[in-house]
């Protein structure tokens, strides 16, 4: 089935198709995309944003570190790197978050990550590139704390990183085969498991805030906010409505875990339907890029790379690259 290609073809397409739509109403979109939002990507090669060109980032680092040895050391430098090389790429031109550029600028300046991140910041950012981490061969522990601390490198609020965990969660779940229907309980589950566990060999000193007494009360906070958000997800699902913007259900995703949820609940209407799965998230008021980008990972990592058409396929940008990955880690 190639999951893990069409995981990440879908989150590129996904990308695409919403790029012309973010900021967009619901009906300015309906308004130019008639009469129900973009249905196809545009141009050859059909431009990404930001999102994917960061996904690439991580995957680019996780492929170079082997995954064996993976660790805090290891790791570090490499994202580092990865992230830098983004920030002056000539292609990063896509109206990237204010986040990352500020942190990676900071990163680049050799400050210690935990000083470049932004502590505050949990917006989507970190959980729209932390696809790769959840298509990694390794235990559930490792992916945790790898998902968290690439976010943590510029997101440092707890949600980014426990969203973030949860994307990666959510990913491994339906390259591994799992079905739609009992997604929403298994993340729960695993959202409860983990609200008391913080990385400490990876995160160190993150938790240390105002107000903030120890790590598990950084780390509740955050899990807490993801629990919140599974709870409108679910309640979206009882009768749900796909023809109602999802961002009512869910909000607009902006922040990391509305982000990853409006995401999921847009595959989770047309689960065996991904072109109208991504095609319902690009027709979204919120960040529509990152919502389809979101629903296009977990509808390839659940179909394969069968979901998506062949013209979008040999005309999405970077295709050499998700081409190299996928093949990599399927």
């Amino acid at each position: 089935m190639r999951r893990a290609s069409g995981c990440l073809f879908g989150l590129a397409c996904g990308d695409a198709l919403g790029a012309a739509t973010e900021f967009l109403s619901v009906e300015e979109i309906r308004r130019r995309f008639p009469p129900n939002g973009p249905q196809e990507i545009v141009g050859n090669p059909a431009r990404v944003t930001d999102d994917t060109q960061m996904t690439l980032a991580v995957a680019q680092a996780l492929v170079e570190v082997d995954t064996p040895n993976l660790n805090l050391a290891n790791l570090e430098p490499v994202l580092r790197r990865t992230f830098v090389e983004w920030l002056h790429s000539p292609d990063n031109n896509r109206a990237p978050g204010m986040t990352c550029l500020q942190a990676c600028e900071y990163l680049e300046a050799g400050l210690p990550w935990q000083q470049a991140t932004r502590p505050n910041s949990k917006g989507c950012g970190a959980n729209m590139r932390v696809v790769p981490v959840g298509l990694l061969p390794t235990d559930d522990t490792t992916r945790a704390a790898v998902a968290q601390f690439q976010a943590a490198l510029t997101h440092g609020h707890p949600t980014a990183l426990a969203a973030s965990d949860l994307t990666a969660a959510a990913i491994t779940y339906f390259v591994k085969g799992g079905e739609p229907q009992e997604c929403s309980a298994y993340l729960r589950n695993y959202a409860l498991s983990q609200r008391s566990v913080y990385h400490a060999d990876w995160l160190g000193d993150l938790w240390q805030r105002p107000g903030i007494n120890t790590p598990t009360e950084f780390i509740s906070r955050g899990w807490d906010e993801c629990l919140a958000v599974l709870d409108r997800l679910d309640a979206a699902l009882v009768n749900p409505s796909r023809d109602i913007d999802p961002c009512l259900a869910i909000g607009e995703g902006w922040v990391a875990e509305e982000a990853f949820a409006t995401g999921l609940l847009c595959f989770l209407f047309f689960p065996e339907a991904p072109l109208a799965a991504v095609r319902r998230a690009a027709l979204t008021a919120g960040d529509s890029d990152s919502i389809a980008c979101l629903a296009g990972a977990f509808a390839g990592a659940y179909l394969g790379m069968a979901a998506w058409p062949q013209d979008w396929v040999i005309r999405i940008e970077y295709r050499d690259q998700l081409a190299a990955l996928g093949e990599f880690w399927d």
